[in-house]
């Protein structure tokens, strides 16, 4: 965890899946840096409880939004609550994800469009400027067999991020995206247990095989979100930023 910041001081966010994993840990890190306003959405309404709690305890006013990812009214208003609620809002977070497990013939929901499209609406009638971070996945790459359409959804995802941000850059509405590997998240413990079969100390086994011996932290990922979305990254836009210890395209020696 950094130290505290003024990066964040004049951020008024929306943090989707913003009640645990990586999108709780975003959140927390821009509270850390310096934002005081903060609309988490995601399905939980107690982990959201939880959540909005712990960030008071940080100095952050948040409240919590359920969101149906399949909702897509709910989808498109959301920047509008947020507003209601805080007045503005200049930076998006889309961290929330199913990681449920199908093949080809299965659907996948396009929640990240509709509020991307909700927020840059909002965001070019005040006369622009706003920052957003997607966060995608290393299957935007691939992906496993069994995660056709959840795979096909983050690289839609990651063509939509260069799109928005080419699109709008002369509206200083910044765009970039974090693909992380394998990652420690309570969301990932629950698919592996549902899955996979995986029991108590699946985590420590799993960490051991790896090269840096660890999955991927949230709260490490983190930092690199609060960056993205702060003025400290200039000009930048329509990065796909791979967060991995494994590099796409190497192959064993």
């Amino acid at each position: 965890m950094t130290n505290y910041t003024q990066r964040h001081t004049d951020t008024v966010a929306i943090v989707t899946g913003g009640a645990q994993g990586v999108g709780f840990a975003i959140a927390r890190q821009l509270v850390m840096d310096g934002c005081t306003r903060l609309i988490l959405a995601g399905r939980d309404a107690e982990k959201g409880a939880r959540a909005v709690q712990e960030l008071a305890q940080l100095g952050a006013t948040a409240a919590f939004v359920s969101l149906d990812l399949q909702d897509i009214d709910a989808c498109l208003s959301l920047t509008q609550t947020a507003v209601e609620r805080f007045g503005t809002v200049n930076t998006l977070v889309n961290a929330a994800a199913l990681g449920a497990r199908g093949t080809l013939v299965d659907t996948s929901g396009r929640a990240p469009f509709f509020i991307m499209q909700g927020f840059v609406k909002y965001c070019l009638a005040q006369g622009g400027e706003g920052a957003i971070v997607n966060i995608l996945s290393q299957c935007a790459h691939c992906g496993q067999s069994y995660l056709s359409p959840y795979s096909a959804s983050k690289g839609a995802l990651a063509t939509l991020t260069k799109n928005v941000a080419n699109a709008y850059r002369g509206n200083r509405i910044r765009c970039n995206a974090i693909l992380p590997g394998w990652m420690d998240t309570p969301g990932e413990d629950a698919t592996q247990r549902r899955f996979h079969g995986a029991t108590d100390g699946w985590l420590a086994r799993a960490e051991a095989t790896q090269p840096m011996g660890q999955l991927c932290k949230p709260d490490q990922l983190a930092g690199l979100a609060s960056y993205l979305l702060s003025a400290d990254a200039g000009v930048m836009t329509g990065a796909l930023i791979d967060y991995d210890q494994n590099v796409a395209g190497a192959y064993p020696e």
